[in-house]
């Protein structure tokens, strides 16, 4: 996966806010956590709202939480908020000298297997929950570097 794709970003600070639902997280803190700006964590979280998954709480202990509990959302939820394909299938290289028949087919074969497999992605995506996922991430030790009064992201 890009480790600079909004999913990746998603996935991560979604991963840790499920595993504690009860402490809303601020942009900025899962900006500094991510090494990005917090402009960039709310053009990612104001898609997830927009799609349901994400709240956000303004004042001074708001911050973004999820919209449901982590087992209801799923990474294909996930996925389908953010519009970023993991597939992109970019135009062959074109002929020096027009359009040629065999490019042409072979884009057609190409474009034909890029979708086969983003329905193979997405069916994977959907078998697996935000919950899923943050159980793993606390069996890999994910959260045991954070104090405990602090935030895991």
């Amino acid at each position: 996966m890009k480790r600079n794709s909004k999913l990746s970003l998603a996935l991560h600070a979604l991963g840790h806010m499920a595993l504690r639902p009860q402490v809303a997280q601020t942009s900025e803190q899962i900006a500094a956590h991510h090494a990005t700006h917090a402009v960039v964590v709310r053009r990612v979280f104001g898609l997830l709202r927009s799609a349901g998954l994400l709240t956000s709480e303004k004042g001074h202990h708001g911050g973004w939480r999820l919209a449901r509990p982590a087992e209801a959302i799923t990474v294909a939820d996930i996925y389908r908020a953010l519009d970023e394909p993991f597939l992109n299938a970019a135009p062959l290289s074109p002929a020096p000298h027009g359009t040629c028949a065999i490019e042409a087919a072979m884009a057609d074969v190409v474009s034909a297997a890029m979708v086969e497999a983003e329905a193979v992605i997405l069916r994977h995506f959907a078998a697996r929950s935000l919950a899923d996922l943050a159980q793993a991430m606390g069996q890999a030790g994910a959260i045991s570097s954070f104090p405990q009064g602090d935030s895991p992201l």
